[in-house]
């Protein structure tokens, strides 16, 4: 994105949980790309906020992002915050690079680990994408497990477990690229639908990616007290859910 490129579209629907004069919390859907690119230039979340803020987070420009402190895989459905003033994003980025912002995923997951709850010490590193003659991608940025990577770390707890499969809520500590997808499945927990990371057998097995990005939580940039919000289970990954015998209240069978 280039200063001043990022065109409203009032056809991309955002849903907004919380609004006030610093900031404003999205629930964004699956699908939603989260801002400009190459093949997505007008149909971004960025986009469609554009259409009704555009005002403000133009004034924040390139250097701040346009407000956007933080972004989740197009896949993956969830809350999001963006600024609204160059005070709140910097303020923003200074938690998130504290490790200070609290963000937690619900994920559905093919198997149960060993353990009910732990902690997931694994660097990433990425990998560097490839683009044929004509500058097209051919071949997506991708993360992956490897010592010389980058230190990631991903706390979780087994929410709900049945004998198909388990319902994982993670929490990464760190910000890595694909962070919960590429460390669950190191774990042999691999996210139904990721088309990236899953076994082949996995990745048709949900609709698209089971990662739901359902609380999230840090100090307001405007008044230093701690908030949270959160966004309930979308009903596809519910659906999905309900197939294997799994629910948010922990009833699911003991596999």
């Amino acid at each position: 994105m280039s200063a001043g490129s990022v065109s409203p579209n009032e056809k991309v629907g955002v849903t907004i949980v919380h609004e006030d004069e610093h900031l404003v919390i999205v629930n964004k859907r699956a699908g939603l790309v989260t801002q400009p690119g190459v093949g997505h230039e007008h149909d971004t979340l960025l986009n469609g906020l554009f259409a009704t803020h555009g005002a403000r987070l133009a004034k924040l420009g390139k250097a701040r992002d346009y407000g956007l402190v933080h972004r989740l895989d197009r896949d993956t459905s969830g809350l999001l915050v963006v600024a609204l003033t160059p005070g709140a994003y910097d303020a923003l980025r200074s938690a998130f690079e504290s490790r200070s912002v609290r963000k937690f995923y619900l994920a559905i997951c093919a198997k149960t680990p060993r353990a009910q709850a732990g902690v997931i010490n694994k660097a990433i590193a990425e990998t560097q994408p490839r683009a044929n003659k004509y500058g097209a991608v051919v071949v997506p940025k991708r993360a992956k497990i490897s010592v010389t990577g980058k230190p990631a770390t991903t706390a979780y707890r087994v929410v709900s477990s049945s004998p198909a499969g388990a319902l994982i809520e993670a929490r990464p500590l760190t910000g890595r690229l694909h962070q919960v997808r590429v460390h669950l499945e190191s774990i042999g927990c691999a996210i139904l639908g990721d088309r990236d990371y899953a076994p082949d057998a996995l990745r048709e097995a949900s609709p698209r990616l089971a990662l739901h990005a359902h609380r999230l939580g840090f100090a307001h940039p405007g008044t230093g007290l701690a908030v949270e919000w959160s966004a309930a289970m979308p009903k596809d990954l519910r659906t999905v859910m309900k197939s294997l015998g799994l629910s948010l209240d922990g009833g699911g069978r003991e596999g």
